[in-house]
């Protein structure tokens, strides 16, 4: 799958926030973890929660805030989100 350039430039500056020690040194290899963790890039704050619903997470009453802080996913500034199940 390919990647918006932003998704992985995104990944590759804020994977502590999902892993606790760095995965990814550079572009080509933040986009082989993006692949490998099958992560997905989804266009509203409502396909992520029905994404993470359907991935057997519990999001029942949690708030679309809480779900930006999960830790799976990634906010991008086109308004768009990543996630990428560690």
């Amino acid at each position: 799958m390919a990647y918006k350039k932003e998704s992985v430039e995104t990944f590759l500056r804020n994977q502590h926030q999902l892993f606790d020690e760095p995965v990814a040194e550079t572009y080509e290899e933040a986009e082989e973890v993006l692949e490998d963790c099958l992560a997905v890039e989804v266009n509203s704050i409502r396909e992520v929660r029905r994404y993470l619903d359907e991935s057997g997470m519990d999001v029942e009453g949690m708030s679309d805030e809480e779900l930006l802080d999960a830790s799976e996913v990634f906010a991008l500034e086109d308004g768009t989100f990543l996630i990428v199940e560690g």
